[in-house]
C-alpha cells in the first residue's frame, strides 16, 4: 500500500527523528490511523519530501517517525499557469482540486465580466481560502512536492499582463480558430492559459488578450464546462511538454 503523505514544515525534513503534531499530526492519529513500524511520506509543499518510519503515537495528534531519506524535486519546466473563470457553486474547488491533480503549478481566480459568481468582501477571502485549502488537500492526495500556488483574485482584463509576461499566452475559446493540440509550446519559461466563464469572454477581455499577445484557442468539436476546461487543457500540455513523459 501506497504511504500516505503528510504536511511538515521545511526544517523538519532532515535525516533523524521528526514529531509530526498540530492539524498534520492530528490527521495522521485520529483520522488515517497510522500506527508505529508504519512508512509515511512528508513534504513541505515546495519541492523537498522525505521518507518516513513511525516511531510512536502520542494521543491524538502527536506522532515521532525516523526520517530515512530526504529528497527534493526540481522546479518545472515550463510552468503551467491557469487563469480561472469563478465557476458557480462548489465547481471551484472541482477545478482546482482536477488542475492540481493534474499538475498545474499556479491557479489565478479570475472574475471575468460575465461571470456570474463574484468575489467580494468577506465572501472573497473564504472563497480563496477554500481553494488554497483544496490545492494542499489534492497536493496531498495526488502526492506531489510542490502544491501549486493559488494566486490573489484578479478582474477584468487583469488576465492580459499574466499573458503578456509569458512564454506562450493562450485563450481557450469555442471559436477559436487555431487547435491548442498543435500549438508551438516553449521549453523553458511559462505557459500562461486563459478560462473563461460560462457566458464566455467579453469582447473588451478578448481584444485586451490579444494585445497582450495571446491568441484563441479550441481544444476540441465540444464545449467544456469551464470546471472542466482547464484540467483537460492541463492534460493536453502536460503531454505535449513532456512533463507526462511524452515528446
Amino acid at each position: 500500500m501506497t504511504a500516505p503523505m503528510f504536511v511538515a514544515a521545511p526544517q523538519a525534513l532532515a535525516a533523524g527523528r521528526l514529531l509530526l503534531d498540530g492539524p498534520e499530526g492530528r490527521h495522521a492519529v485520529s483520522v488515517r490511523r497510522v500506527k508505529p513500524g508504519e512508512e509515511i511520506t512528508l513534504t513541505d509543499g515546495e519541492g523537498t519530501g522525505a521518507d518516513a518510519t513511525v516511531l510512536s503515537v502520542e494521543g491524538k495528534d502527536r506522532l515521532t517517525a525516523e526520517v530515512t531519506r530526504v529528497r527534493t524535486e526540481p522546479p518545472p519546466r515550463p510552468r503551467l499557469t491557469v487563469v480561472q473563470a469563478l465557476p458557480k457553486g462548489e465547481r471551484g474547488e472541482l477545478a482546482v482540486e482536477t488542475m492540481t491533480e493534474t499538475g498545474v503549478d499556479t491557479i489565478v481566480p479570475w472574475a471575468a465580466s460575465r461571470c456570474v459568481t463574484q468575489w467580494r468582501g468577506e465572501r472573497a477571502a473564504k472563497s480563496l481560502e477554500k481553494w488554497r485549502r483544496t490545492a494542499r488537500e489534492a497536493g496531498k492526495q495526488a502526492r506531489r512536492l510542490r502544491f501549486p500556488h493559488v494566486a490573489e483574485p484578479i478582474g477584468g482584463t487583469e488576465p492580459a499582463r499574466w499573458l503578456a509576461a509569458a512564454a506562450f499566452g493562450a485563450v481557450l475559446h469555442e471559436e477559436g480558430g487555431l487547435p491548442l493540440a498543435a500549438a508551438e509550446l516553449p521549453a523553458e519559461g511559462d505557459i500562461v492559459l486563459v478560462v473563461g466563464p460560462e457566458g464566455g469572454i467579453s469582447p473588451a477581455e478578448l481584444g485586451a488578450f490579444a494585445e497582450a499577445g495571446a491568441q484563441p484557442y479550441r481544444l476540441g468539436p465540444s464545449v467544456l464546462r469551464t470546471s472542466t476546461a482547464g484540467t483537460a487543457a492541463a492534460a493536453l500540455l502536460m503531454g505535449r511538454t513532456g512533463r507526462w513523459g511524452g515528446a
